[in-house]
């Protein structure tokens, strides 16, 4: 009788993840609408990941779409948030600014600002505190890309 019951869950455990199917959010959906242009200033990290994302909406060869051009401005600052009796920094915070601009034959249809912030700890070792710093960079940049990306979708829609 064990046997057989660890064999079914076995069995339905196998089913139930096999089932399972990831599929990224913006890149399987068909769209009412494409970017046409792209233009990026600033941070070049910060652009690369936004660009990225935004290229999974980009021009796919259809005819009837509407096209949209964006302008991205993006900054980052690092500020120290606490420091040791010695002065010595213990935990900064990163912040990306990210300003962009929607249009649709040359008119404006979107401007606005976005701000990420993260707060992270120090590290004694030089390199780890600059791997944290990239990726803690590159997390903050796709959460803003989703909201870019978001507020196209909802202005689309309405």
């Amino acid at each position: 009788m064990n046997k057989i019951v660890s064999k079914l869950t076995i069995f339905f455990l196998l089913i139930g993840l096999t089932s399972c199917s990831y599929s990224p959010i913006f890149s399987d959906r068909n769209y009412n609408f494409e970017i046409d242009n792209i233009i990026l200033i600033g941070e070049k990290e910060i652009n690369n990941v936004i660009e990225n994302k935004l290229k999974l909406i980009r021009n796919d060869g259809s005819t009837n779409k509407k096209k949209y051009n964006i302008e991205i401005i993006s900054k980052k600052n690092i500020n120290t948030i606490s420091k040791d009796s010695k002065g010595d920094p213990l935990k900064f915070e990163m912040i990306a600014y990210v300003e962009y601009k929607l249009t649709h034959n040359g008119i404006s249809l979107i401007k606005k600002k976005v701000k990420k912030n993260s707060i992270y700890n120090n590290d004694s070792d030089q390199f780890e505190l600059e791997q944290s710093e990239k990726i803690i960079l590159k997390n903050l940049s796709e959460s803003i890309s989703d909201i870019i990306i978001s507020s196209i979708i909802n202005l689309d829609d309405n």
